[in-house]
């Protein structure tokens, strides 16, 4: 496709739309007509055209190869780090134009809304204006096609304007902030804060008093070492827990002088608490620092070493392009968060390959301070600030993983070690827990090993370094140092190597480790129970077999494959010594500087040195009696009839018992805190995943239930003549249903494949009623933008599987309706039989299975004004799991046809009462509880 000439009137340029109800044109004089879709990629391959969200585009079109002149692309260079939703009713709004009344005004939305955004670049007050014409220019031989469109709009300025770099403020040293203060907050105050966090006009709810108030008592002194005060607080839906939980944070924070620590498991709560928090602290101090920080794990944030090489040459073709636009945000980012931050979630996707990715430290290959961008970087600025915060907002692992990691005040970061966590999302603790103290042998996880330590091979490109191009000073001034890093490359050769999944394939294994994890493919492949019948393997799904009764060449070569590793690893520990030596009797040529790199290389060596002790702990168990605390097992791991990867797996039991050790011995006070904590009224499986019991500390409990009416806003309809497996009925109903809603329907799936095709058989049919509808693993967008477009637009409907089950905040009329597939019945995976056999069972499913409902329900009703439908295709819905609805809630069986009515008339307060419910009767029509 040739760029379009300069001076180019965006009116003049066609304009190209296509969505599952059709596809329409408006050319460059004005008039609009509906094509095919092979006509439509005739015409964009003629000449260049308007689009929104190419991929997308693409996607609808079935050509992969489409471009064009995205507006979503021009909406991120001339708007950087500032949020439009992807659709064009989203761009209209944040534009400031007028919403397309149907599809075929879409392309006349595009041209104007083009025209607007060139205007916007010849304005006076067009706040992103620097640094746009240096980075236009370098677009420009790129041949960016909206290149020469933007030419004639951005004027060159009088001053040269200042690289990226060099305009970056830099972050600042300060002193350790103090201990905090040993205070009691007493419950008045609490309430009084709490009164002026919501407000004097605000409605007084006693269950939000209530939960405010036991909240307290985290923060107050603790009685004995390592026994934390642990409060389970469960807070039904429309409770206020956010600013329940931030009135005593903050009025501790602010008496005592200390830091709270928030932890979420999803980036949408963290972005909520981040707007709360406002109302409790100002966006900044005096002094100019804040009193509030978002932490995330390295991985979120972009790299700024990373960066510079990208735009030097390391990106090639379109992913040069990305770079281009990612150094435009990061002028204007508050902090450089590319995961949930203001980096727009959809700007990845129109580059289709991993770019945003490669921009950020992956594979944990910072080199600290021996980066030139060191003292500019976003990730030490972040954990810098959070050390003087009063608030600190974090996620389950990085809490976990930190704390795992010697804790936060050992090694590289920054923040003393937090003594007040509170962990909303409670729920997921146990689930952040089990991945975080899990130990996986496997090869991709092998191969970064070798990459981190022996570095680029071959034709390899990027800045990738190996030991011997990060500590090379050292090497050539401690002669033991220098020895102790050609030994580790040396036994590194070991390691998987680029192109070991093909030789596995080939019956060419390389190594010891290779050798064992080729032996892993056979044996998993051997014992698959699945290979008659439905067969995991023919679906292309991953397959497992647990570690027992293993051929005794499988435990050879384990055992040759732990002698390489530990190889591997006394070298690293050498190295490591070596490396305290220098810094402690340190050469007058190791500056500060030198020597914080030094201490950021020691810490990356201890958690190799870590995960490699891991790694030989596992195998050295493959021939001997199984650890009751651990389940192991061997899988293929496989998607859409691929295999990527191959390994060994170890999880805890019980993964709280490390995070009871870990997390909650050395604190003062954390409280877990959910809507979905506990399984109805009983708290045993609360308290025995809340790791407390390993500790011998009795948590307190409390519960303020929701004070929303479900009885009258909220109606449960069980579908009972939609057949288990019958995919084309299961398609009717979904379709059928959101039309019956007029959309707003969010439907969920527990199998990736049921989805899409459900999607497939019923997205045209819905979008020609005026009805979109978008998906998980379909359409090529982030969860998070898809969320976004499903909130933006109340027509829209949205398919989706685990991550759309909790975490998800949609009120109002954009979502009137949760249809679920079926029963979630957990995965029957290895590990979840050992759970279940040391957890009673079928009650340990059922549990599952409640809270899972309950997270799903609580999507349904976000404010006391929603009503809607919770609706599940089930033909056979068990009654033992109806306590996962909140009480009060009528629960119909009922026919498809039925239901349609029902939703087609709304959830009303006058609708048909709802029957006593009989004890075993089942099939009773209506069931309050």
């Amino acid at each position: 496709m040739a760029s379009p000439p300069a001076h180019t009137a965006p009116s003049t340029l066609p304009a190209l739309h296509a969505s599952h109800a059709g596809t329409w044109l408006r050319d460059g004089s004005g008039a609009t007509r509906g094509l095919s879709k092979g006509e439509a990629i005739m015409a964009a391959a003629d000449t260049p055209v308007l689009m929104l969200n190419a991929p997308l585009v693409a996607t609808r079109l079935g050509y992969p190869d489409l471009s064009g002149l995205d507006l979503l692309e021009l909406f991120a260079f001339i708007y950087p780090a500032q949020f439009c939703v992807p659709t064009p009713k989203g761009l209209a709004d944040a534009l400031g134009l007028p919403a397309p009344e149907s599809d075929n005004t879409i392309p006349a939305l595009l041209q104007s809304a083009a025209a607007a955004m060139l205007l916007r670049c010849e304005s006076d007050d067009w706040h992103q204006r620097d640094g746009a014409w240096s980075s236009l220019q370098s677009l420009a031989k790129m041949r960016w096609p909206w290149a020469q469109v933007l030419s004639p709009h951005i004027k060159r300025p009088d001053k040269a304007e200042r690289w990226l770099f060099a305009k970056l403020p830099e972050w600042e040293e300060a002193p350790d902030r103090p201990q905090p203060a040993q205070i009691q907050i007493d419950d008045a105050a609490i309430i009084g804060q709490l009164d002026h966090l919501t407000g004097i006009h605000a409605e007084t709810r006693d269950g939000q008093q209530h939960y405010a108030t036991a909240v307290g008592g985290v923060f107050a002194p603790r009685d004995a070492q390592r026994r934390p005060h642990v409060l389970l607080a469960q807070a039904g839906t429309g409770i206020g827990k956010t600013l329940g939980y931030l009135a005593p944070a903050s009025l501790w924070s602010a008496t005592a002088q200390g830091t709270v620590w928030v932890s979420t498991f999803t980036k949408n709560l963290q972005r909520q608490l981040k707007s709360e928090s406002g109302k409790a602290w100002p966006d900044t101090r005096a002094d100019g620092t804040r009193p509030v920080v978002v932490r995330k794990g390295r991985e979120n944030y972009l790299c700024l070493l990373n960066l510079e090489d990208a735009l030097q040459g390391g990106f090639g073709g379109r992913a040069a392009i990305l770079a281009q636009l990612v150094a435009r945000w990061a002028s204007f980012t508050r902090d450089g968060d590319m995961i949930g931050g203001d980096l727009p979630g959809w700007l990845a996707t129109l580059f289709r390959k991993r770019g945003i990715a490669a921009l950020t430290d992956q594979r944990g290959e910072c080199v600290y301070a021996g980066c030139p961008h060191y003292r500019k970087c976003f990730i030490e600025r972040s954990a810098r600030a959070s050390a003087q915060a009063d608030l600190v907002i974090a996620n389950h692992a990085l809490v976990m993983v930190n704390a795992a990691r010697s804790g936060f005040g050992g090694g590289r970061d920054h923040a003393p070690r937090p003594t007040r966590v509170i962990f909303d999302e409670g729920h997921h603790v146990f689930q952040a827990a089990d991945s975080t103290f899990a130990a996986t042998l496997t090869g991709q996880e092998a191969i970064e090993l070798r990459r981190w330590i022996v570095g680029p091979e071959r034709k390899n490109k990027g800045r990738r370094r190996g030991l011997a191009a990060r500590l090379a000073d050292v090497a050539s001034y401690d002669d033991d140092g220098g020895a102790a890093i050609e030994a580790a490359i040396e036994a590194a050769q070991a390691l998987p190597s680029d192109g070991w999944l093909q030789r596995l394939h080939d019956g060419e294994p390389s190594g010891p480790l290779e050798r064992l994890l080729a032996s892993v493919r056979a044996v998993t492949y051997a014992r698959d129970e699945s290979a008659n019948g439905s067969s995991a393997q023919d679906a292309g799904y991953g397959i497992e077999t647990e570690i027992a009764q293993m051929p005794g060449e499988f435990i050879e070569l384990a055992g040759k494959a732990e002698t390489a590793l530990a190889a591997i690893r006394q070298p690293l520990v050498k190295l490591g010594l070596r490396l305290e030596a220098v810094v402690q009797d340190s050469p007058d040529w190791l500056d500060q500087q030198g020597r914080a790199r030094i201490e950021g290389a020691r810490q990356s060596l201890g958690w190799r040195v870590d995960l490699l002790a891991a790694w030989e702990s596992l195998l050295s168990r493959m021939g001997g009696p199984a650890d009751p605390e651990f389940v192991d097992w061997l899988a293929v791991d496989r998607g859409d009839a691929r295999e990527f990867d191959i390994g060994i797996h170890r999880r805890w039991l019980d993964p709280m018992k490390p995070f009871a050790k870990v997390v909650l011995e050395p604190a003062h006070g954390v409280m877990l805190t959910s809507a979905t904590l506990r399984d109805g009224e009983d708290w045993d499986s609360a308290i025995a995943q809340s790791g407390t019991p390993h500790i011998e500390v009795q948590p307190r409990l409390s519960a303020a239930e929701s004070p929303f009416d479900y009885a009258n806003r909220a109606e449960v309809l069980i579908v009972t003549d939609i057949k288990r497996g019958d995919l084309a009925a299961l398609a009717g109903a979904y379709a059928r249903l959101i039309e019956a809603a007029g959309g707003g329907v969010l439907g969920l799936f527990t199998a990736i494949r049921r989805l899409r095709v459900v999607h497939g058989r019923i997205a045209d049919r819905l979008a020609r009623a005026g009805l979109p509808l978008f998906a998980q693993h379909v359409d090529p967008i982030d969860t998070g933008t898809l969320v976004d477009i499903f909130r933006d637009d109340a027509r829209t409907s949205l398919l989706g599987t685990d991550a759309l089950r909790d975490g998800v905040d949609v009120p109002g009329d954009s979502l009137r309706c949760v249809v679920m597939e079926g029963v979630p019945w957990p995965k029957p995976s290895i590990l979840h039989r050992a759970r279940r056999a040391a957890n009673g069972g079928s009650a340990y499913d059922d549990r599952m299975i409640r809270a899972r409902l309950a997270q799903a329900f609580g999507r349904l009703i976000r404010t006391k004004e929603d009503r809607g439908h919770f609706i599940v295709l089930s033909s056979a819905f068990p009654s033992r799991l109806l306590s996962a609805f909140p009480k009060g809630t009528p629960v119909i069986r009922l026919t498809l046809e039925e239901a349609l009515q029902r939703v087609a008339e709304g959830v009303s307060s006058t609708a048909k009462p709802a029957q006593p419910f009989g004890a075993v009767d089942i099939d009773e029509d209506s069931i309050p509880f």
